[in-house]
């Protein structure tokens, strides 16, 4: 069985498109190992080789790996025009079998100049073929319900509609970030934006046991998984975090400390960014979403932090951020009633417009680095695999 991959943004890359479309392949074979893919390039296109059993494998990898923009199962015939007219019969009847009748269109493209006929030939001839040979078949150029692709390459190349990916660029290619993945709607939407841009994503959760269930651990491991396929493959990292909550409780005035809590697990994860080679962090922060996400507060929460901060989410709405959600299947998970850290330690009247001088000196008061180093010392990695 074939598969033909189209790749969007990639081709723009000019002298770098080697190794964009090295990285997409490495994606694809890791996500598709056990049932043992072959891939190939050909001026463009990706060309996939692979069992049968792994149709429907296949179809959902390709459907969800940034960096493709289209696949079609495809027909490889020999570089003779009775070959492609029999591919492009078999295509013809596959529809049929569904729809019964319809539209199509024959489009083209010779890229082997050698080929006796131009691409306006070919779809001309084989146009004519199965209007002769299927009369419930009529043309429409504009419109059609079937478009029968004819590549003429290293070989002949026969596919139908297909379906779409997701576009964007393979993942790996912009470097490695951190994700601060809390058990919300934002922050797992912000991972898998990012991860389309090419960013290799690990994620870090702050946990703050009992003060927060043990269900609410179980929530971010399954949007992990859930982010595991796209971002071929994910390591989580969980943060027992405790102590360092309860000294910011305990030492800090009542209305800073969500935004204390937030500079802490800044400052943590941009250590983990460091230890692992990162280049960024991540945050599903939306501008004036919360108290802690004004301008001000994020001026402060961001400023203890070694990395940059990305912040993908930071011009929508929650609609927007919601919509998307529910398209990648985190919504569902994200919605489970077990609260987070930032929820449990969270203040009545928390600060919106907090003086940066003030909050730094009161973070630099709170000598956290003792409990932070401790609690990357004993923090948990698990690692859940490209599915």
């Amino acid at each position: 069985m074939f598969f033909l991959i189209r790749v969007g943004e990639i081709s723009l890359k000019g002298g770098n498109r080697g190794y964009f479309e090295d990285k997409l392949v490495r994606n694809i074979k890791r996500r598709l190992r056990p049932f043992k893919p072959k891939l190939t390039l050909s001026k463009g296109r990706v060309l996939l080789e692979i069992q049968d059993a792994a149709e429907n494998a296949s179809m959902g990898v390709l459907s969800t790996t940034f960096g493709i923009v289209g696949y079609a199962k495809a027909t490889v015939a020999e570089k003779r025009i009775d070959d492609v007219r029999t591919a492009v019969f078999h295509e013809v009847e596959c529809f049929l079998e569904t729809r019964g009748q319809g539209t199509f269109k024959i489009a083209a493209r010779r890229s082997d100049k050698s080929f006796p006929l131009t691409s306006h030939e070919i779809a001309e001839a084989i146009g004519d073929d199965i209007r002769a040979r299927f009369p419930e078949m009529t043309v429409d150029v504009h419109h059609p319900d079937l478009v029968v692709h004819v590549e003429i390459r290293d070989r002949a190349y026969v596919y139908g509609n297909g379906a779409g990916g997701p576009g964007g660029l393979p993942v790996g290619v912009a470097g490695r970030g951190i994700l601060l993945l809390s058990g919300g709607i934002d922050s797992p939407v912000s991972g898998y934006l990012m991860a389309k841009r090419g960013l290799a994503i690990e994620a870090v959760y702050f946990h703050t046991y009992p003060y927060t269930a043990e269900e609410a651990l179980g929530k971010v491991k399954t949007l992990v998984e859930k982010l595991s396929g796209p971002c071929c493959g994910l390591n989580l990292y969980v943060v027992h975090f405790t102590e360092v909550a309860l000294a910011i409780r305990r030492g800090a005035p009542r209305p800073q400390t969500t935004l204390l809590m937030r500079a802490a697990m800044m400052d943590c994860a941009s250590r983990i960014g460091g230890l692992r080679g990162a280049l960024c962090l991540v945050t599903g922060e939306s501008l004036s979403q919360v108290a802690s996400q004004t301008a001000q507060s994020m001026r402060f929460t961001g400023s203890t932090s070694r990395l940059p901060v990305f912040r993908p989410l930071i011009a929508l709405d929650k609609e927007e951020i919601v919509t998307t959600a529910k398209k990648i299947g985190t919504y569902e998970t994200s919605i489970l009633p077990f609260e987070d850290c930032c929820t449990v330690f969270s203040p009545e009247k928390p600060l919106i417009r907090p003086d940066f001088a003030l909050m730094q000196h009161s973070y630099a008061g709170l000598g956290l680095d003792g409990p932070v180093s401790a609690s990357i010392a004993g923090m948990e990695r698990f690692w859940y695999p490209p599915a």
